[in-house]
């Protein structure tokens, strides 16, 4: 596989990636968040390994494999089983109506563009080309969370939030050391645990996830 050719892959996948965060935007199936996620995760996935690949990194093949297994099988696993369990509603309220969203978030891709548009210029990585797509994802995944009411699909703003600084890990300098990635998978993974015990709670003691709702309770105490 030439760098060209490698770099043309990565370009789209990165453009794929770009996509699905668009697509958790203006997605308000609950269930259609999972699937948009695990395909996120698929593209990052797959990506890591091709960055991998050209740039003869091979600490990156086991991040890909950790990505493939933790954001496309174990967290949707285990977000779908908390959506059962609570027996959540599958239609998602937003605080800002998606036509909104969409412009806020076509205008953060433009602003992502700009800010690293010097970054672009001086770096000589095949992966140059999608630093700008990388911090474009890390602010739609904050976008989300600040548009979103219900707690569950904060958490997977969040979660796509993590997979920009991902991406733009892999992007800027080719990963980070091994044993940094092994830490930051394993704290994710916790994460995902522990906010499934708090949302059992929260659901048992409030009998709803819905954070508007929550800080309502709070101004009346």
């Amino acid at each position: 596989m030439s760098v060209n050719f490698a770099a043309q892959i990565i370009s789209v996948l990165a453009a794929l990636v770009l996509l699905t965060s668009f697509g958790l935007l203006i997605q308000k199936r609950v269930y259609g968040l999972l699937h948009l996620f695990a395909w996120q995760g698929l593209f990052l996935s797959i990506s890591t390994a091709v960055v991998g690949y050209v740039a003869k990194q091979h600490h990156l093949y086991i991040s890909s494999i950790l990505t493939l297994a933790l954001k496309v099988i174990v967290l949707p696993y285990i977000l779908h089983t908390l959506i059962v369990r609570l027996k959540i509603r599958k239609e998602v309220d937003t605080v800002v109506n998606i036509p909104t969203t969409m412009l806020m978030g076509i205008a953060l891709v433009i602003f992502s563009y700009h800010l690293t548009a010097p970054i672009r210029e001086l770096s000589t990585l095949v992966t140059r080309s999608i630093i700008a797509v990388a911090l474009a994802t890390v602010m739609l995944g904050l976008l989300m969370m600040i548009t979103r009411r219900h707690a569950v699909t904060q958490i997977i703003g969040f979660l796509a939030l993590e997979n920009g600084l991902f991406f733009a890990a892999t992007s800027a300098t080719y990963g980070m050391p091994l044993v940094v990635e092994l830490g930051v998978a394993l704290d994710i993974l916790i994460a995902a645990f522990v906010f499934g015990i708090f949302f059992f709670h929260i659901s048992e003691t409030f009998d709803s996830l819905d954070v508007e709702q929550m800080a309502r309770l709070k101004e009346e105490e």
